[in-house]
């Protein structure tokens, strides 16, 4: 994981700023006892937040989808391959609708063992992928990770596990992504040249 102290955070209250302070009060029976009396939406009409429909920025929300599952398992271990080949096929079965790559039978890019990932596109595939995955992944570990074009913090600072987290190789990583630049300031120095 990333050490927290290399990043800025934003406060999670802004936008909210002015409005009047929230009540105390809790419910006190039924499912909900303890729970606090929220106030309705302070927007102009109620309505649900917006992250229900679109991932919040930076995420994206165009064809590179909004998350990477990245599900592991070890390769040297046949139980776990086994288990793995038949999760695979399940996704694809259940989830078509997803964009599901190969199963890699070593390590790839920063991933120090064997994995697959599943591409998720909306909020909604989102919650019913990772809900059902957090159900059906058996002995796998799983990285859940936001594509904001910021790969580093992605795959470590903003990464969620589910599981034993593994750890990834973000040297590896860090230096793709230096090379990718570098690669890309090339080009437009060319392409302002011409």
């Amino acid at each position: 994981m990333a050490d927290p102290s290399l990043y800025t955070y934003p406060s999670p209250l802004s936008g909210y700023e002015g409005l009047d302070p929230l009540p105390n009060e809790k419910e006190t029976a039924g499912p909900n006892a303890k729970a606090f009396i929220n106030p309705p939406s302070s927007k102009p009409s109620p309505t649900l937040s917006t992250a229900y429909t679109h991932f919040p920025s930076p995420i994206t929300n165009d064809t590179r989808g909004g998350f990477d599952i990245h599900i592991y398992y070890l390769q040297t271990n046949a139980a776990e391959f086994h288990f793995a080949t038949e999760l695979h096929e399940r996704i694809r079965r259940e989830f078509p609708e997803l964009r599901i790559y190969r199963l890699w039978e070593g390590p790839i890019g920063p991933h120090p063992i064997a994995m697959f990932e599943v591409n998720v596109f909306t909020p909604q595939q989102f919650g019913a992928f990772v809900s059902w995955l957090v159900v059906h992944r058996g002995p796998l570990s799983v990285l859940v990770h936001p594509n904001t074009g910021d790969d580093v913090r992605d795959h470590s600072q903003r990464a969620t596990w589910m599981g034993q987290p593994i750890p990834l190789q973000l040297g590896g990583l860090r230096e793709f992504v230096r090379r990718r630049k570098e690669l890309e300031g090339q080009a437009n120095g060319a392409v302002e040249a011409v």
